[in-house]
């Protein structure tokens, strides 16, 4: 595809890329407009390689021939810095930017089925600790993610750029709305998929993590809720067991990715 020098960033074949830094417009539109944005090489390439198609591509000139290879099929726009900056709201800095094509989420059962271990995030709103729990998720071991329908999109580009394009590597979906906030589709999935639900909580007689890897099924689905509300009526009604990590120092619960890291880590597969 040629190479194509913008000057004008009001000039349509931009708008992919326009306003990224209106977290509310872009929750809103790249879903429905079926695209997500990837930032930096490393992640493009990581799409790329995970089968994901390229729209287009935004470059500055000195990160030209980078894009030029990760993407030989599409469109790429040249810009210079300060059309760059006036169009996506912010200084980029971190290479290309590219628009891709959003793929089609898969069922749950699909997702689940002969899956070891599996993260769910119920209604995690913070774009940068869903991609810190996918990161988790790639470097330890889970075979999916499931993520309920009110959580942050991981493909959104703060997500991408924070799970370092792990989010690609991951198979994930969301759970479908159901008046129950995804759940009562996701337990018939996962009991069909012989799936046990661990629910991290504090509760009154929650098992301590490490009892419970010390017995860990050998299937496992980990959920785990916002550090505000911590998880649902529906998550804890749907659990087979409520673990907990036990903490030191008067301080009750971790960040959520530092406790799904932790919680993936003592289930890990071969553990």
């Amino acid at each position: 595809m040629p190479v194509v020098r913008i000057d004008d960033p009001s000039d349509p074949r931009l708008a992919d890329y326009r306003d990224l830094t209106d977290v509310a417009l872009r929750r809103r539109t790249e879903p429905a407009e079926g695209l997500y944005i990837a930032e930096s090489a490393k992640v493009i390439g990581r799409a790329v390689a995970a089968g994901h198609r390229p729209r287009s591509v935004l470059v500055q000139e000195k990160w030209l021939a980078d894009a030029e290879a990760l993407a030989p099929d599409a469109p790429i726009y040249l810009v210079a810095d300060d059309v760059a900056e006036e169009l996506t709201g912010y200084a980029v800095h971190r290479g290309a930017l590219a628009s891709m094509q959003r793929p089609a989420l898969p069922p749950v059962a699909d997702i689940v089925r002969g899956a070891r271990l599996v993260l769910i995030l119920e209604d995690i709103v913070d774009h940068t600790n869903v991609g810190a729990a996918f990161r988790a998720a790639a470097g330890l071991g889970a075979d999916a993610v499931l993520v309920t329908p009110r959580c942050a999109d991981p493909l959104y580009r703060r997500s991408v750029r924070v799970s370092m394009g792990t989010v690609f590597q991951v198979p994930w979906t969301r759970l479908p709305v159901d008046g129950e906030g995804g759940w009562r589709s996701a337990r018939e999935a996962l009991r069909e998929a012989g799936v046990h639900v661990a629910a991290l909580a504090l509760a009154d007689g929650a098992v301590p993590l490490d009892a419970f890897a010390a017995a860990r099924p050998e299937q496992v689905a980990l959920v785990l809720g916002s550090e505000g509300d911590g998880l649902s009526r529906n998550a804890l009604a749907s659990a087979d067991t409520i673990v907990t990590i036990p903490m030191a120092g008067g301080v009750d619960s971790l960040n959520v990715a530092s406790a799904a890291a932790v919680a993936l880590w003592a289930l890990r597969p071969g553990a």
